[in-house]
């Protein structure tokens, strides 16, 4: 069985259409400067409508790191390395970090974004050790 897909919604479609093409975009609050993830109606932060997607250049640390070992669903492949990334410009991501080895995904890892086609219109963002 193939791993679920996505399906972006208004608020997600233009992180998913920036995924495709390989880049990766964050909600960005003009009004307070937040950045965070996941997409929300309103700024997590001051509570502002008027966030808008930004451009990251996807390296970051990792800030946390599960193994998990059951998969959550049909379609994911266990165990893997579940992290929470902290982003150099700014907000964290709930994401996979592949190194290879699940033991080389440790706290304090240097981290650039990989993308993954999953379908012809969705890639996943991944990250992976930075070189």
């Amino acid at each position: 069985m193939s791993r679920p897909v996505p399906v972006p919604t208004e608020l997600s479609r233009p992180f998913w259409e920036a995924a495709r093409r390989g880049e990766l975009v964050v909600p960005q609050c003009p009004a307070c400067g937040l950045r965070f993830f996941v997409p929300e109606p309103a700024c997590p932060g001051c509570l502002s409508r008027e966030w808008r997607y930004a451009p990251s250049a996807g390296r970051g640390t990792v800030y946390s790191v599960t193994v998990v070992h059951r998969a959550p669903g049909p379609g994911f492949d266990a165990p893997f390395a579940l992290a929470v990334v902290d982003l150099d410009d700014g907000g964290n991501l709930l994401t996979h970090v592949d190194a290879g080895d699940l033991d080389h995904v440790v706290i304090g890892l240097r981290v650039r974004v990989d993308f993954r086609a999953l379908t012809d219109e969705i890639a996943l963002p991944y990250f992976v050790p930075e070189t």
